[in-house]
């Protein structure tokens, strides 16, 4: 689902509501009391941006779903579609931007949900441990792209507004992950990946690899 760019993600506009409210409640009644909830109320701010960003125009990149950096690049079985393919994962912490952004053009072949743990998504062990949401996505010309959204340490929902069967855009905001988490993009093996472990990403504007042309 696209909706028109808010600036802040809409997924916080009620947090922001609650911590502004409080705070200018409580200014009234106390100044100096009022200080560390105008401080929570710039924290829920600075977690909720959501800023627009340009699409690289390569249509083989795969773009990064998330802010954050990157954790893993390897060779591995992608749980989801039952096959050989590279992982390479996002982790987001508190201060990285959390809206979800497709990686590629393509239609929406699976969406599977998985309950699980919230330990701290920066372990490799979070990928099929913790609370996720898969997404397949298939490209015109055929290849599979999967992309999962891991709940964190501290992440308690997992928003995602596509369905099967949906089409969506490279960059296009298609769910939201709460509080620390990580995204993790299975692909084929014959892409070519663009970043290293430690390197830091940002959503949509970053080229995560690049696909072989069938």
């Amino acid at each position: 689902m696209n909706y028109p760019h808010p600036i802040i993600a809409r997924e916080g506009w009620p947090f922001l509501a609650i911590s502004i409210i409080l705070a200018l409640a409580t200014t009234v009644w106390c100044a100096a009391w009022s200080i560390p909830l105008w401080i929570i109320a710039l924290f829920v701010l600075q977690f909720f941006r959501d800023p627009p960003r340009e699409i690289p125009q390569d249509a083989d990149a795969v773009l990064s779903p998330a802010d954050g950096r990157i954790v893993a690049v390897e060779r591995t079985q992608d749980p989801y579609a039952q096959r050989d393919a590279i992982k390479v994962s996002v982790f987001m912490n508190v201060f990285n931007v959390h809206s979800n952004r497709s990686p590629v053009d393509g239609s929406v072949q699976r969406i599977q949900y998985f309950p699980g743990k919230f330990v701290n998504a920066d372990l490799a062990k979070a990928s099929l441990e913790n609370e996720r949401n898969a997404m397949l996505i298939k490209t015109a010309d055929g290849q599979d792209i999967t992309c999962v959204q891991v709940a964190g340490l501290i992440a308690r929902r997992i928003l995602c507004y596509v369905k099967e069967g949906d089409v969506v855009a490279r960059g296009q905001r298609y769910g939201f992950i709460r509080f620390g988490s990580r995204v993790d993009v299975y692909l084929p093996l014959t892409a070519t990946v663009k970043v290293a472990i430690g390197d830091k990403v940002s959503a949509t504007s970053t080229i995560l690899a690049i696909l072989a042309r069938h």
